[in-house]
């Protein structure tokens, strides 16, 4: 570890020894405890005052982010067919949708159903950038009716005329959240589907309940997602169906599974990696069926399986492929026949008994080259005790929606001095809310984009939520210095502790901000209290939105466009352009030596494209996800396009990582980092030797107990061109160990990358060695010893 490590964890310790408490404002005599919200009372979200703005938006002072679907004429009695009123509620606005465009940051949505019951007889279509929120305290139900036609009852990514509405790669920011879905009223023959949920990154899925038939031979299904390349979603249960859920993705995060009675719980039809974290499977026949033999990879974790005859239908491996790497940790298995079966054959066989860690696939260990294929016990990852909660099951969070809480409870920034409007800077204006209310009540950071021109300080103890993902966005010349970085938002100082939460937030920059570090991650859990600082679908998005400048003129206001003002967008950094001005950050996402995280569904990106226009795009930014943290950190996200690393551990510690998913750059090799950077000691970057002309996926030095519990690292380009992909040479390496490290990687996909794994710095398993097709896939590589404390 270089010397600047070394000063910065000694200064760290010493800060940890004189540990603060959260913070409270000015306004605040007791700190944020427990909702106050009446019996009977409606969810906050219906009662809060709705003052969001969408500043970009057609006819932008009318234009509606929170849409009540009642006020849209929808009844919710459950006879009723509200159908057109939702999918009014849904579209009104010139929204991006029905092949109208490909995508769209100007137009965002809150779409809230109150408690009810809502039938609908044709699919709710979800509209780009759109949340469809249901009353958290009673959740409302869909119901499908008996003559019920189309997809699904949601539908994330509709066809017209056999053609998607969105590219299904680039289908980003929908959610959905807080519903029952009800299929039975469909027979049981008839093909039923509660949710097509063909999405990206930078979407979720959460608090959803779909009920469908339990008769034997239903064609109901509870989810079907043929593509796409996501995402996360979690707190779902499925009851009865043909199958739970069917799906199909490059890489996705499932967390806190529940399916009963299903004829098959999951369908996994193909992916180049999945990891599911916590699963209760009951009274299914099946538990995954993977036998199409299409799955790259499949890590499970914390499940619970219960009078299931098979857990697992593996499919055989080929002379040209392992067919499908397979990962069981810590899997609890209730009166299950059999474990796993292949081709008929039971490879691992069931009972009532708990799986430690058994694998199928190609195992490797320290600089061996290679590996070894494996269908039995593999190696166990120290699980430090920080990460685990009174089950020994990974700690597991869901969204923060505050249902027991009242509106009295929040303090809206827009009512409070801030504009949101993407040129007033509302760098004071959010200062004073927090200094005066956090801790004490939750900050409301109504829709809109808040310019702010110095580091915003978010104290530890502070909840705060967005509405549609509200844009906190750095700009001006303090963010402009890579020698002297800024911070855009500190969350908590070194050493402070308490519950902190961010929700539905992006935070983003201006550009040119090459110095700009735009989260620093401070915070850390009080004792006894896992998970209660962290973020839940917020994301670092840099560049690709669209934040015009305007003027307003006359006494109708009227909205001259005068210049764009992220300059970061396909005007001013087309693809293979080369400015100081598409400098978008000097460091994405930095958790601090005293911090814990819990990161859930967060997606730090480079635009690679303009979410707003039509073109590839060339942006800067030095840094992706750095960590530095002692844990605990538990991290499901996606960085891609950054120019040193998308992920980087030095001298961290007790990190759980699942899954995490990464882009090189698509300009790279020309530049080649560190250009157009310089390399920093004090931010520990990464060396660059050995021919490596391209960013690392994942970087590790001087880290222990780090687990990765399912990674996809993918090289598709060289300065725009696909022709690497032909022979895997897009880069010669992409994730690095050092030799002091203490790290688990299991179910390790990559595309385009010679060496999938390198140690310090030297390529050791070779990408032909693991091929599933177009990607590789190690089941599982751990150090030549196990390095414990």
């Amino acid at each position: 570890m270089v010397l600047a490590s070394l000063l910065l964890l000694a200064l760290s310790t010493v800060v940890i020894q004189t540990t603060q408490v959260a913070a409270l404002g000015s306004a605040c005599g007791v700190p944020l405890t427990t909702g106050n919200a009446a019996w009977g009372e409606p969810y906050w979200l219906e009662n809060i005052q709705h003052q969001g703005v969408a500043p970009f938006a057609p006819n932008a002072t009318k234009y509606k982010v929170f849409r009540n679907v009642k006020d849209y004429g929808a009844v919710g009695d459950g006879v009723h067919d509200d159908t057109v009123a939702i999918n009014a509620a849904i579209s009104t606005g010139s929204r991006c949708g029905n092949l109208t465009c490909g995508s769209s940051t100007t137009t965002p949505a809150v779409v809230y159903f109150p408690a009810g019951t809502y039938l609908v007889s044709t699919p709710l279509q979800a509209y780009f950038y759109t949340v469809m929120v249901g009353d958290a305290r009673t959740p409302p139900t869909l119901l499908a009716s008996a003559n019920f036609t189309g997809i699904a009852v949601i539908d994330a990514d509709p066809y017209t005329n056999n053609q998607n509405w969105y590219t299904n790669q680039d289908s980003f920011f929908r959610s959905a959240r807080n519903f029952v879905i009800d299929l039975t009223q469909m027979p049981a023959n008839v093909s039923a589907t509660g949710i097509h949920w063909q999405v990206s990154q930078s979407t979720s899925l959460v608090n959803v309940v779909v009920n469908m038939s339990t008769k034997p031979g239903n064609n109901h299904q509870g989810m079907y997602m043929e593509d796409g390349s996501g995402g996360f979603m979690g707190d779902l249960v499925f009851n009865g169906g043909k199958y739970g859920i069917w799906v199909g993705n490059q890489q996705f995060t499932v967390r806190n599974l529940t399916v009963n009675n299903a004829n098959t719980a999951v369908f996994g039809a193909w992916n180049w990696g999945w990891t599911y974290q916590r699963v209760i499977i009951n009274e299914c026949q099946i538990g995954f069926d993977l036998s199409g033999g299409g799955v790259g990879g499949e890590a499970i974790i914390d499940a619970v399986v219960t009078n299931t005859p098979v857990f697992i239908k593996s499919p055989k491996p080929t002379n040209v492929s392992v067919a499908g790497s397979l990962v069981l940790n810590n899997i609890h298995l209730n009166n299950v026949s059999a474990a796993v079966i292949e081709n008929g054959t039971t490879i691992l066989a069931g009972g009532t008994m708990t799986i430690d860690s058994w694998g199928k696939g190609n195992v490797y260990t320290g600089t061996h080259p290679n590996g070894t294929f494996t269908q039995g016990k593999i190696h166990s990852a120290h699980k430090d005790s920080c990460l685990l909660d009174h089950n020994g099951f990974i700690v597991s969070k869901g969204h923060p929606m505050y249902a027991d809480y009242s509106a009295d409870q929040f303090k809206s920034v827009r009512s409070l001095g801030a504009v949101g409007d993407g040129m007033t800077d509302d760098t004071e204006a959010i200062k004073a809310v927090l200094a005066k209310y956090a801790g004490c009540y939750i900050i409301y950071f109504d829709a809109g984009i808040y310019k702010v021109t110095s580091t915003i300080q978010v104290p530890a103890g502070t909840r705060i939520v967005g509405e549609a993902w509200t844009q906190i966005m750095g700009a001006g010349l303090n963010f402009n210095n890579q020698e002297d970085p800024n911070v855009v938002v500190q969350v908590g100082t070194p050493g402070s502790q308490g519950v902190t939460e961010i929700t539905d937030i992006i935070f983003t920059t201006q550009g040119p901000a090459a110095g700009a570090i735009v989260v620093e991650w401070n915070v850390r859990d009080p004792p006894g209290l896992q998970g209660a600082a962290g973020m839940w679908d917020s994301h670092i998005r840099l560049g690709g939105g669209k934040f015009e400048v305007f003027s307003r003129a006359d006494n109708d206001l009227l909205l001259l466009i005068l210049a764009n003002g992220t300059h970061l967008q396909d005007a001013e950094c087309s693809a293979g352009s080369f400015s100081p001005e598409c400098f978008a950050a000097f460091l994405a996402l930095h958790i601090t030596y005293g911090a814990s995280a819990y990161l859930e569904g967060t997606w730090v990106w480079l635009a690679d494209h303009d979410l707003d226009g039509f073109h590839q795009l060339t942006l800067f930014s030095g840094r992706g996800i750095l960590s530095h943290s002692q844990g605990p950190v538990w991290m499901i996200g996606t960085a891609e396009h950054h120019v040193f690393y998308q992920f980087s551990l030095v001298g961290a510690k007790n990190h759980y990582m699942g899954l995490i998913q990464t882009e090189t750059p698509y300009f790279q090799p020309d530049p080649a980092p560190p250009g157009p950077f310089d390399l920093s000691k004090v931010y520990d970057d990464p060396t660059f030797e050995n021919g490596m002309t391209m960013a690392w996926g994942l970087w590790v030095q001087s880290s222990m107990d780090i687990i990765v519990f399912g990674a996809g690292h993918y090289s598709f380009f060289q300065n725009y061109s696909t022709a690497c992909l032909g022979n895997t040479t897009c880069q010669t390496q992409m994730v690095n160990v050092d030799w002091t490290s203490s790290v688990s990687i299991y179910n390790l996909a990559t595309v385009g990358t010679t060496y999938q794994l390198s140690i310090e710095g030297n390529g050791i398993i070779y990408f032909a060695n693991d091929s599933e097709g177009f990607s590789s896939t190690v089941t599982v590589w751990s150090p030549a010893r196990a390095i414990y404390p």
